[in-house]
């Protein structure tokens, strides 16, 4: 039984579209989903992407994802990794997959200098933030996700514009 983890290539873009809606479907989050596969694909098989993607194989099997991109800390002046998505089939989980994924995106912090790995996860999900506590992870309670969507967001973009 072995683990692989590899870069996503174009030919991914139906199965992480697939991981994706899984991954909503965990989170209770389906009706949030309005991307594409095409929009995925395009996102990151861009020329110049600015998402990627990891995949990571059980015995040759697609078993779980991670989607990734650069953030910035003027605090320490050098780039970091923002984990948008890890998500690990559940057929699969408890055999290490997250912690793979997970363990390839620390690597390349250290590899290329950057100065952190940050995610987000919901309150809700006791098992994942028991596992991100047991790698080291430093769950920041003080910090709250503030976002704009949908129609605050153009309403709120309309405020700048106004005479």
């Amino acid at each position: 039984m072995s683990i692989a983890i590899r870069a996503a290539v174009p030919a991914d873009s139906a199965l992480i579209f697939a991981l994706v809606c899984e991954l909503a479907d965990y989170e209770n989050l389906q009706a949030e989903v309005d991307a594409t596969p095409e929009e995925i694909s395009a996102a990151l098989f861009a020329k110049e992407p600015q998402v990627l993607c990891d995949i990571a194989e059980w015995n040759g099997e697609a078993a779980g994802f991670s989607v990734w991109f650069k953030n910035f800390s003027t605090f320490r002046g050098r780039h970091g990794i923002y984990l948008e998505d890890l998500f690990v089939r559940p057929e699969f989980r408890g055999k290490g997959i997250g912690k793979a994924l997970m363990s390839r995106l620390a690597q390349r912090c250290v590899d290329e200098k950057l100065a952190r790995f940050e995610w987000a996860v919901l309150d809700w999900n006791a098992p994942s933030i028991a596992f991100y506590k047991s790698i080291g992870a430093q769950v920041m309670d003080q910090w709250k996700i503030c976002r704009l969507t949908g129609k605050a967001l153009h309403d709120f973009a309309g405020i700048g514009t106004s005479s």
